[in-house]
């Protein structure tokens, strides 16, 4: 698929630096100290190049020549935005089939949930569920004789050069040295590779049926009867393959300078054998649409390794030099070359995975989590950084997809009974509600369009980004206001009847969590700023809300703030002080409010440290904490808490943000990395001091540029 390329000039960027008064960043230096290295074939360490919508993820060799011993690790994914599939449905089973009645407004209700007991119910929310799925689009590596392993590799020696966006590797084959550089195209889904050798070399193009699971590589090898791959066109040097995966359609069109030849091994088994000791090849997944059944007309030929290598080069250079960066080099601190690399590490893999025509997955464009999709409350931790970073338009590129998804969203706010749009919580590029038993209660999404689109308005204030994104801030605020219940007897706003972002609260008894309550604050209150910007009066209902909506719940004492109303034992019951301490992201994501108090806050982010569940936190936790620990002016804890040793807090060596067995990788927690890096270098609407995130102490002189504050 076709992408555009957008640069905003550095200069409207480094005005936020003003601040920051220092020598320029030698951004270079920076990026090459942090390029990562690998030196062993290690199922976790593999390393990926990509252009937003579109990945490729390559072992030690350079390529996609060990899928199934990388599979449980960190895969070797070639995934896209477009490319999705869906098992037949011989039941005919409806979506209307998976909505049952709650009653948590004072009249029923209906949600898409899943079901206990077996029937159609139960049948139709696992299909809604497992269906559309992300596909593995192919494997590209090394054809190897039958039985040959990793020792067969040695000196292994492999690079990922930032500034190019290029992996370089290097090892002896067998004891014969091997050279392989690897690419992405940064507007077309094209991987690109050259291979250097002292003999010829081939390369293997495989093809797996999907496996429909929740979180695997999505590779089923043993299903060859149910799809094909079949060759429809070819030339001396390029070849096109048809895929066929039931419905699902799309092509690879391999392009290659020299002598080879490619063959069909066995079904959707490829091989190129090359007569020479050089093999360059281009390879684009192309998807099929009705205007493109000459595939040429659509897209044109296929760019060969050296055009692509230097469209590649050429874009990540652009991308480095125009754009944010901190320098962690002047710091004496132990921790701060680590800080560094992950912030550096994080820049890259938001943008090689989490830029693209649709919400990013929480496991990007290599493996699939939750069969596949994305999650509308994640897009905050994916994506805000962006427009604090100097690349709004990265941001606004995913921003878009809100328009499509907004028909269903109305439809669900109806069907409730409830005005403007709700927007669902797990979903896919059609935008259909996937049944949860949890998801389907969440509300903490609903903001997220709002915040978002302010973002990228504050990044760039352009006018059109008012106008374009008008009519779905002003929806999604009618809903919030409607959703929000009038509490008569105490004269206030509540929201009840969700489960929260702190998911082990219960959505019959949650009664105002406080991350809630905040969001539907600022949400509301941003929508009245955008119809003031727009020549619109204030809606006075929604400032009659925003007037009673009820503040923070607090402790017997009023010195600690509690998971919910509901939550009286918040910090001495388990189900309490598990999963994400969201409480404070109610100052951490949004700006301070009359909801709130700064200092009883800080007295909740000490008890946090002191007695939460931290093996069952998840990797946006730490910069959630690190920002609000920021707004309080308590810079040691934010430190901190971004480099806590916890296993939901580790970093691998490709920057990934490692979790547990099922999620080797988690996006989420390297998008709030940088959210919450810019929010403790470039501060927030009326901090006045610089790096406000950072001690005082002299082991913090931490230097950066072109970063926007958050409001």
């Amino acid at each position: 698929m076709k992408k555009s390329i957008v640069y905003v000039g550095m200069a409207a960027f480094l005005l936020a630096a003003c601040q920051n008064e220092k020598t320029p960043i030698d951004r270079e230096a920076l990026l090459e100290r942090n390029n990562p290295h690998v030196t062993a074939f290690d199922t976790l360490s593999s390393l990926s190049v990509g252009n937003g919508g579109f990945a490729v993820t390559v072992d030690a060799s350079g390529l996609q020549t060990f899928p199934k011993e990388y599979s449980k690790g960190v895969p070797l994914g070639t995934q896209s935005d477009w490319g999705w599939h869906s098992f037949a449905n011989p039941q005919n089973l409806l979506h209307s089939e998976t909505l049952k009645d709650y009653d948590y407004h004072g009249r029923p209700a209906p949600y898409a949930v899943q079901f206990n007991e077996a029937g159609r119910q139960r049948d139709a929310a696992n299909w809604y569920r497992i269906n559309p799925h992300r596909l593995h689009l192919g494997i590209v590596g090394l054809e190897l004789p039958e039985g040959t392993g990793f020792d067969a590799f040695t000196e292994v020696n492999q690079t990922l050069d930032l500034m190019n966006g290029q992996i370089n590797s290097s090892y002896k084959l067998n004891g014969k040295p091997v050279s392989v550089q690897t690419v992405c195209h940064p507007e077309r889904d094209i991987m690109s590779s050259m291979i250097a050798a002292t003999e010829p070399m081939a390369i293997k193009l495989c093809y797996a049926y999907p496996t429909g699971a929740h979180s695997d590589d999505a590779s089923n090898w043993n299903a060859n009867d149910k799809h094909s791959t079949t060759l429809v066109a070819s030339t001396d040097n390029s070849a096109t393959l048809k895929r066929v995966i039931d419905e699902s359609v799309y092509y690879v069109v391999l392009q290659w300078d020299g002598d080879a030849t490619l063959t069909e091994k066995e079904a959707n088994y490829f091989v190129l054998s090359a007569t020479c000791d050089t093999l360059s090849f281009s390879c684009e997944y192309r998807l099929e649409t009705p205007s493109n059944s000459s595939q040429e007309e659509e897209y044109g030929e296929v760019p060969a390794f050296a055009e692509t290598k230097g469209a590649a080069n050429a874009y990540w250079n652009g991308f480095w030099k125009n754009g944010g960066m901190v320098d962690f080099s002047e710091c004496t601190d132990p921790r701060a070359p680590e800080l560094e690399r992950r912030v550096v590490l994080s820049q890259y893999l938001m943008a090689i995975q989490a830029a693209g025509d649709t919400p990013p997955q929480e496991t990007g464009l290599t493996y699939n989590s939750w069969f596949g999709k994305f999650h509308l409350e994640m897009i905050w931790w994916h994506q805000s950084h962006f427009p604090l970073w100097g690349h709004p338009e990265l941001l606004n590129r995913t921003l878009n997809w809100y328009h499509r998804a907004e028909p269903v969203a109305r439809q669900i706010a109806e069907r409730q009974g409830f005005d403007g749009i709700r927007w669902m919580k797990m979903t896919d590029p059609d935008a259909m509600e996937a049944p949860s038993k949890v998801g389907s209660f969440l509300i903490w999404q609903q903001p997220h369009l709002i915040h978002l689109a302010e973002l990228v308005y504050r990044a760039t204030k352009d006018e059109a980004v008012l106008k374009n994104y008008y009519d779905l801030v002003m929806k999604t605020a009618e809903f919030m206001y409607s959703f929000a219940t009038y509490d008569e007897a105490n004269d206030r706003y509540i929201l009840k009847g969700i489960i929260a972002a702190q998911e082990t609260l219960r959505a019959s008894e949650n009664v105002n969590p406080p991350m809630e309550l905040s969001s539907w604050h600022y949400g509301l209150s941003t929508a009245q700023l955008w119809r003031e910007r727009m020549g619109e009066p204030r809606v006075a209902e929604w400032d009659t809300l925003l007037a009673k909506l009820s503040p923070l719940a607090k402790d017997a004492e009023g010195k600690l703030y509690l998971a919910s109303e509901d939550a009286t034992d918040s910090y001495t019951n388990i189900r309490f002080i598990s999963d994400h301490p969201a409480v404070t992201g109610a100052l951490g994501m949004y700006p301070e409010s009359r909801l709130l108090d700064k200092e009883i806050m800080n007295n909740t982010i000490d008890k946090i440290f002191e007695v939460w569940n931290w093996d069952e936190t998840w990797g946006w936790d730490y910069p959630m904490i690190a920002m609000c620990a920021a707004r309080v002016g308590e810079p040691d804890k934010a430190v901190d808490a971004l480099l806590m040793k916890n296993r939901t807090n580790t970093c691998l060596v490709s920057g990934h943000n490692y979790q547990d067995k099922r999620l080797r990788l988690y996006l989420p927690g390297n998008g709030g990395l940088l959210t919450a890096m810019a929010v403790m270098c470039a501060g927030w609407d009326g901090c006045t001091e610089d790096t406000p995130g950072f001690p005082k102490d002299g082991k913090w002189n931490v230097k950066w540029e072109g970063l926007l504050p958050m409001p």
